[in-house]
């Protein structure tokens, strides 16, 4: 942790010291790298991420595909380019996977093969810094003629990679390659010179990280300028087929967005690089389009679970309350987005809401893009399913398992954030943190029993002299009853403030807060206005939404229903899928038997629901 800070700040003043943009967000965020999470249910994942999640992507990349093979044949000019044309970006994501989980499990034999790709990275690029095998070896001359193949997209990836690798070992030969390539992009793209609309958003976001690291604010100018291009007609101008502008987000002006449409990963980079700029460039213009745009996507497109995308067609969006459940398609990468869109949001305003959403995507749309084992993915994410259903061990378009691989050592991120007054405390997974209240350096401890059971204890360790802050403790939205005391003493009329428990006192060592929340399963029903689910219910029992799966209910299955009558009752079985709470709708003669959404089709092939026949 001390060399990270260390290395930070060299680069920055390496590069100049400006003085960097003032910034409208409201809360900072804490880094996973100071945040050793030693939870019941997330520890044994984290260490399937390094045990087994990111051998199989490595094995993957280098054996089972031509991902290496590529930067390789780059590197001598010769060869051919193997897979689709944006598959360097699963190589970048699965490097920022690595490099995340060497920030707080350092390996050295997967540090030496991270090594080992990047020389292989540098190797690759072009002396004006260009880096891309698939136009390195099917013709240089066709470079930066089609917006949609993806350059500036694989480009943002390796940034970020390249920025959580320099972080977790000081060592920037990759960053130094990103570099070049984003010089040699702005040397061809701006401001009097070519106008260029990228067909799948991510450079964007990945700019703001390199300015914030660098300091160097042309890239944050650069990230800006991008985002303005939308919406001019540009796009047409720049691919081979058909520009959709409407799949391309590229219809209107990204300040005067009203709805979401097209693809929905793209959707999300897009909202984050607007976030992310909007918070440096105090751009309340973006800001107040993202809020349209959050209630659209919140209030008529998300899934119970958190996932977005209804259709197969164009990965993303129809209308609105087309929610159905067998052609769900949910892309894992998009639950992913919908954390890193509403943890931004929840930054620039400090509103609790943009968590519980996080958490939903969090806990259902994202974890269920990885098995129990954690050595196969779901690219598509239904709530239905015949039985034909499964994950895989890789995709052709591989950028699912890639993205699991970067998102799961990086969760960290999202537990705490502070501001000047105030420790905010966004989810309740166990964890030992270093974190700042105003200048006071801190050490705190969580222990939890979330998802199973909702009672959470926050402990002060290490504090060098009383101060006088906020500890805001969010109250999830799914949470009807919940105590709060502080050192033993219950906290009767908790002040609240945008879903946040206030507690402002003098802090000290040694102090506890207690958070006890209750988590009886309910039954939920969906807007009236999505067809599909008229009639029907789901269940869920704190931030877990279950499902009901055939080899749990072998009789029947299709022709199970819920009423009136239905209780459900909750029992923890440590002997099914790792340890779950199972949760059995009782009715009569009759018993249905439910599992957490993440964990279906983990045992025999079967059919499965989350939305299930209702009586009233």
């Amino acid at each position: 942790m001390k060399k990270l800070f260390i290395v930070l700040t060299g680069l920055i003043c390496m590069t100049g010291c400006t003085e960097k943009q003032a910034s409208l967000k409201k809360i900072n965020q804490v880094d996973f790298s100071n945040v050793r999470i030693t939870d019941q249910f997330w520890s044994p994942r984290l260490d399937r991420h390094t045990s087994v999640t990111l051998p199989v992507c490595i094995d993957q990349i280098e054996n089972q595909t031509g991902r290496i093979r590529n930067f390789e044949n780059a590197a001598k000019g010769e060869g051919e380019h193997s897979g689709i044309f944006f598959d360097d970006s699963d190589v970048y994501k699965a490097v920022e996977g690595m490099a995340y989980s060497l920030i707080n499990h350092p390996d050295a034999a997967l540090e030496a093969k991270t090594d080992e790709w990047i020389e292989k990275f540098a190797a690759a690029q072009q002396p004006d810094g260009y880096i891309n095998t698939f136009y390195t070896l099917t013709g240089l001359d066709k470079r930066w003629s089609n917006m949609d193949k993806h350059e500036m997209y694989c480009a943002g990836h390796m940034i970020e990679a390249a920025i959580a690798y320099y972080q977790a070992t000081g060592k920037r030969k990759m960053l130094d390659v990103c570099i070049r390539m984003v010089d040699h992009m702005m040397n061809t793209f701006g401001p009097g010179k070519r106008d260029w609309v990228p067909g799948h958003e991510e450079i964007e976001l990945a700019l703001v990280k390199l300015y914030q690291v660098t300091n160097e604010e042309k890239y944050l100018d650069f990230a800006h300028w991008l985002l303005e291009e939308r919406g001019h007609g540009h796009g047409s101008m720049g691919t081979e087929g058909t520009w959709h502008p409407e799949y391309y987000q590229d219809v209107i002006p990204v300040r005067d967005l009203q709805k979401i449409s097209g693809h929905a990963v793209r959707c999300m980079y897009l909202y984050c690089g607007m976030a992310d700029v909007a918070a440096l460039k105090q751009d309340t213009g973006y800001i107040a389009a993202l809020h349209r745009l959050w209630d659209d996507v919140v209030l008529r497109n998300m899934y119970i679970t958190g996932g977005i995308g209804s259709s197969a067609h164009n990965e993303g969006f129809t209308t609105d309350y087309d929610l159905p459940n067998l052609e769900a398609y949910c892309e894992t990468c998009a639950s992913v987005g919908m954390v890193l869109w509403n943890h931004r949001m929840n930054q620039l305003t400090g509103d609790s809401k943009y968590v519980d959403v996080l958490e939903k995507a969090l806990y259902n749309g994202a974890l269920a893009g990885i098995s129990l084992k954690g050595d196969l993915f779901f690219y598509v994410n239904p709530l239905e399913s015949k039985g034909n259903h499964h994950r895989q061990a890789w995709y052709g378009c591989a950028c699912c398992p890639s993205q699991i691989s970067r998102f799961l050592p990086s969760i960290g991120n999202y537990i705490y954030g502070t501001s000047d007054d105030a420790l905010w405390v966004n989810l309740y997974i166990g964890n030992k943190a270093d974190v700042k209240l105003g200048k006071k350096a801190m050490k705190v401890s969580m222990e939890s029993q979330v998802p199973w059971e909702g009672n959470v204890k926050l402990t002060i360790d290490e504090l060098a002299s009383t101060v006088k802050k906020e500890i805001r403790m969010r109250i999830p939205e799914w949470c009807e009853k919940y105590t709060l005391a502080i050192n033993g003493e219950t906290i009767d009329q908790p002040t609240l403030d945008k879903g946040y428990a206030v507690l402002a006192r003098p802090w000290k060592k040694g102090d506890v807060i207690t958070l006890n929340i209750e988590m009886p399963a309910v039954l939920k029903q969906a807007d009236p206005r999505v067809k599909q689910d008229v009639g029907k219910r789901a269940v869920q029992r704190g931030p877990l939404v279950y499902c009901m799966e055939e080899t749990d209910n072998p009789t029947d299955f299709d022709q199970l229903t819920l009423s009136t009558k239905s209780n459900l009752d909750s029992q923890f079985d440590a002997t099914l899928l790792d340890g779950v709470v199972k949760i059995t709708a009782k009715e009569e003669n009759k018993e249905i038997n439910f599992i957490p959404y993440y964990a279906w089709d983990n045992r025999e092939a079967g059919k499965m629901k989350v939305w299930i026949d209702y009586q009233e």
